[in-house]
């Protein structure tokens, strides 16, 4: 047989080698996005919530099962999964797809995909109206984007924030997370106050409010006496206030404010209609 058969073809040995090359490819699975702390996204960095401050986030605003948090900016979905670890039907909305596809796995793998649900999309297009608790992990500047239409939720919602404040509307409660925590270890709660500001009908008075976030001010007057309102409050729809030496606690409806009076040993119901 003459020598130059017995001698493999250039191009042959390289097609071959390719080939085996890809098929050696093809046959490994595709590494798992990882993502790592620190890394750029919409609006922030991505730094993970410690765990004993999810923990604490939650219990702050006393989340339970029949309540439904949603998570802005849900990172790898951990405070939404420890919210269905709890029994509770939690959201997360996460602009970085790769980090909602990790979520759903994190939720697969913790046995939760019953009651923990991830969406990519941006926080300041979607709609979160139907959330009884809101948490988030953003900075300063976002949180003022966001509070105008937080405070337009359904009063008595509770939002939670790590670290970073809503400016001038003052938080209810502010805590520091368990020693394991080292950085971004301190989470503010705030509840959305009953709109109460403006003009009210009570009894043979005329109630007039001027509220800013969950206090107000303002005074009562019937006939030619006018009593100042102190230590307004709010607390979600839960509202007290003293004026005249009376002191008022009720609920605020938003078509009404009615409770009971009290003035001494002396109590009395009361409603205010709106003018």
């Amino acid at each position: 047989m003459p020598l130059l058969t017995l001698r493999p073809r250039l191009p042959v040995v390289l097609y071959v080698a390719t080939v085996m090359a890809a098929g050696t490819a093809l046959a490994q699975p595709a590494k798992e996005y990882q993502p790592k702390e620190g890394q750029p996204g919409k609006d922030v960095v991505w730094v993970p919530t410690a765990q004993g401050l999810i923990d604490k986030m939650l219990d702050m605003a006393k989340a339970a099962p029949g309540d439904y948090v949603i998570d802005l900016g849900s990172g790898d979905g951990r405070t939404v999964i420890t919210a269905a670890k709890r029994g509770i039907k939690a959201h997360g909305i996460e602009y970085n797809p790769d980090m909602v596809e990790l979520s759903k796995r994190n939720a697969e793998k913790a046995g939760v995909l019953d009651k923990a649900t991830f969406a990519h999309a941006d926080i300041f297009e979607s709609d979160f109206s139907d959330a009884t608790v809101i948490t988030l992990f953003l900075l300063p500047q976002l949180n003022l984007r966001l509070r105008p239409t937080l405070l337009k939720m359904r009063p008595g919602t509770r939002v939670v924030s790590n670290t970073f404040d809503m400016g001038d509307w003052p938080p209810e409660e502010t805590v520091q997370a368990p020693g394991e925590c080292h950085v971004f270890c301190r989470a503010h709660l705030w509840i959305v106050p009953a709109k109460v500001d403006g003009e009210w009908r009570l009894g043979e008075g005329v109630l007039t409010l001027t509220q800013k976030y969950q206090a107000f001010t303002g005074k009562l007057t019937t006939g030619n006496v006018v009593a100042p309102i102190t230590d307004g409050k709010l607390v979600g729809d839960a509202i007290t206030f003293t004026a005249g030496g009376t002191h008022y606690a009720g609920r605020a409806t938003g078509v009404a404010m009615e409770g009971t009076a009290k003035a001494g040993n002396t109590e009395a119901l009361w409603r205010a209609n709106p003018l």
